[in-house]
């Protein structure tokens, strides 16, 4: 996600939106330039025994960045995308995400019990993903 100075992110939760107070407190006590990583926010998530897109949905509120998808599609400097294609993925590898797609694409929460599954990086899948030119959608974060 591309951080527009003019841009801000509570307005997509519309008006009557209000961050929930100990989510709040958690994402300013981890935050830093008014961003924080894709990791951090689960660590909260976790932490707090609440879904990600909650926190996701609270730092929009704070109209703070998300950085540093752990997938390494947004939030990474200089280059905001990280991932790269990785074209020796193992057969096995691409038909799991070949079965997990839905409308032709993969969500996020299913790349990461990929991820799992295979004991491999988040970054591992993505890069398959790239590489058999598959989108990643549905941020368990709500950034994409």
């Amino acid at each position: 996600m591309a951080h527009d100075e003019d841009k801000k992110f509570s307005e997509k939760h519309g008006p009557d939106a209000k961050p929930d107070i100990a989510i709040r407190d958690e994402i300013l006590k981890h935050a830093k330039n008014e961003a924080i990583s894709c990791a951090v926010a689960f660590q909260i998530a976790e932490g707090l025994g609440v879904s990600p897109a909650e926190v996701g949905k609270n730092v929009d509120l704070l109209d703070f960045r998300l950085i540093k998808c752990q997938m390494g599609l947004y939030g990474h400097t200089p280059e905001t995308k990280v991932v790269k294609k990785q074209h020796d993925a193992s057969q096995e590898l691409k038909d799991a995400i070949s079965e997990a797609l839905l409308d032709g694409k993969l969500s996020c929460k299913s790349a990461w019990d990929i991820a799992a599954r295979f004991n491999i990086s988040k970054l591992a899948v993505s890069g398959a993903c790239e590489a058999m030119e598959i989108k990643i959608k549905n941020c368990q974060l709500g950034a994409f």
